[in-house]
């Protein structure tokens, strides 16, 4: 199934057409400024922290660890579960305030792997994540049906994570890497399509500010674990 722009399913003039269009770069500039952002402030303490012992040791060398590995779940089902009850400025503050708490659990990635191989990383992600939320955003091709079977893929990348904590197969983490950084890809391209639709959909100014904020939320757990999970292949670990 394919789909065209809905002023043109409609049949609005191209005055109308042109406005929608501009609306449309602005919000979605909006939600890549979000996420860009959000990575600077996530980047950020994940360094200072990494790099600090005083921070890192009675993080990681505690049970607080679980505290900081877990926090960053809290947030995203928060946001799940009250995006449709919280005020715009709430959702933003929220998403700032998840931003660094993931910092703080990405902090370790700083203890385990060398800067090069980080950056590296990082720039291979940034490329991965910018192609095909690209194709997200021009194709005309109705990702809507891979939706579902993205979502089982990451269910069952969750569920195969958990098991591997106890069974600690080599083999096992592999696939988990190759198959979640497949469904991470193409959830890019998803969630991107996914958020132009939903802004065609005529909501207030209030609610496309917290759309925004929630697409810069998508949008940016799909970028952290596209790099955490490249980090399993192209990550030199510390000697």
């Amino acid at each position: 199934m394919s789909f065209s722009n809905p002023n043109q399913r409609f049949g609005v003039s191209a005055q109308q057409a042109a406005y929608f269009d501009e609306a449309l770069r602005q919000h979605m500039l909006r939600v890549f400024n979000y996420m860009g952002l959000g990575l600077v402030i996530t980047g950020l303490v994940a360094f200072i922290v990494g790099t600090t012992p005083a921070l890192y040791v009675p993080i990681f060398q505690s049970p607080l660890k679980w505290v900081v590995m877990l926090a960053p779940l809290a947030f995203v089902l928060f946001f799940s579960f009250r995006i449709q009850t919280i005020s715009a400025g709430t959702a933003q503050g929220m998403f700032w305030a998840f931003c660094a708490v993931m910092g703080l659990s990405l902090a370790s990635v700083f203890l385990v792997f060398t800067g090069v191989s980080i950056a590296r990383t990082f720039f291979i992600a940034a490329t991965m994540f910018g192609a095909t939320s690209l194709f997200g955003y021009v194709t005309k091709r109705d990702l809507t049906n891979i939706g579902g079977f993205l979502m089982m893929g990451l269910i069952g990348v969750v569920i195969a994570s958990v098991v591997n904590i106890f069974l600690g197969s080599s083999a096992l983490q592999f696939a988990i890497s190759v198959i979640g950084i497949v469904v991470f890809v193409g959830l890019t391209a998803y969630d991107t399509q996914n958020i132009k639709q939903q802004f065609a959909e005529n909501m207030d100014q209030e609610s496309q500010q917290k759309l925004a904020v929630f697409g810069a939320l998508s949008l940016y757990l799909n970028f952290v674990n596209i790099f955490q999970l490249l980090l399993n292949f192209t990550g030199e670990r510390e000697g």
